[in-house]
């Protein structure tokens, strides 16, 4: 009987590395791999259902937190607020709880625009106040009931200067303007004393009724500083006549009836309306006129006719 071969004694067995464990195999049927998800806070399984009690049940436990999720500002301001699932459900004894405003500054926005809303009508109170109280930007001018006439020459009164000047001026010089923005009216005429060919004195009037612009800075500036601008004036305030008035003269005849001159000007403004009266004397030895009158004189005469001027004027 034949026998089986045999084999060949087996090397020396070398020691081999732990081996590792396979892979698990994967699964028939299974679906694919859904990648990783950011971290959510996670709510409890189930909200707590409603019972007889309107409070959450006491013995509940807290919902689940991930220590490893980081909230970002992106995901805080991304993601929508989770509901509270232990919050009093609506129609359980309390009412819905109103949404609170966004973090995100959106009150102080609300509260910038409600103030901007209250500032503008504010500033359309005041600006409507002042039209009222100034009379609005040059549409209702202050005129107080004066006219300017056609012939201020006709339409003055000078009389007081008729017991020194008794005659009269044959051609005396008128002018009148009228203007959306301005009525005026001037004259100009000479006075004559008895027998005088020529004028021994001289009287002009004029009447501005400014119908667009307020006259008074301008009246005060040129009138209350005439003295400045003109050399040898004196200028004095004048109260009773008018809002304002100024009297403006000058004397270089040193009490001469032969030479220099007597210079008396009143200026007066009431409301938006400016009147002048001014008179003017000049001596030389060819003058019929030995005995001028005194500027005491001549500047008694300008306030009253002037007042009787203006009450006509009104009209």
């Amino acid at each position: 009987m034949s026998t089986p071969p045999q084999q060949p004694p087996s090397s020396p067995q070398q020691p081999q590395p732990p081996q590792q464990p396979a892979p698990p195999a994967p699964q028939p049927d299974q679906p694919p791999a859904i990648p990783p998800q950011p971290a959510q806070p996670v709510p409890s399984a189930q909200p707590a259902q409603p019972t007889a009690y309107p409070y959450p049940n006491p013995q509940s436990p807290p919902p689940p937190q991930n220590p490893y999720a980081q909230p970002t500002l992106a995901t805080q301001h991304a993601q929508p607020q989770q509901p509270n699932p232990y919050a009093p459900q609506p129609g359980y004894g309390y009412p819905p709880v109103a949404a609170a405003p966004s973090g995100g500054g959106g009150g102080r926005a609300g509260q910038a625009v409600l103030w901007a809303a209250v500032g503008a009508v504010v500033a359309s109170a005041a600006w409507a106040a002042g039209v009222f109280l100034t009379g609005g930007f040059g549409d209702s001018a202050d005129l107080r009931g004066y006219q300017a006439p056609a012939n201020l020459c006709s339409g003055a009164d000078y009389s007081s200067f008729k017991d020194e000047y008794p005659e009269d001026d044959s051609s005396p010089t008128k002018n009148a303007l009228k203007d959306p923005a301005l009525d005026e009216s001037y004259c100009s005429l000479s006075l004559k004393k008895t027998g005088s060919s020529y004028g021994d004195a001289y009287l002009t009037l004029q009447v501005d009724l400014h119908k667009k612009t307020d006259p008074g800075p301008e009246f005060t500036a040129t009138w209350k500083n005439y003295g400045d601008s003109h050399t040898d004036y004196d200028v004095s305030p004048v109260s009773g006549i008018g809002d304002e008035a100024y009297l403006v003269t000058e004397d270089t005849s040193n009490g001469s009836s032969t030479s220099g001159s007597r210079y008396a000007t009143l200026a007066v403004r009431d409301g938006w309306v400016t009147y002048t009266m001014s008179y003017s004397a000049y001596f030389s030895s060819y003058d019929n006129d030995t005995d001028p009158p005194s500027l005491d004189d001549v500047t008694g005469w300008l306030k009253t006719d002037t007042k009787s001027t203006l009450e006509q004027l009104k009209g």
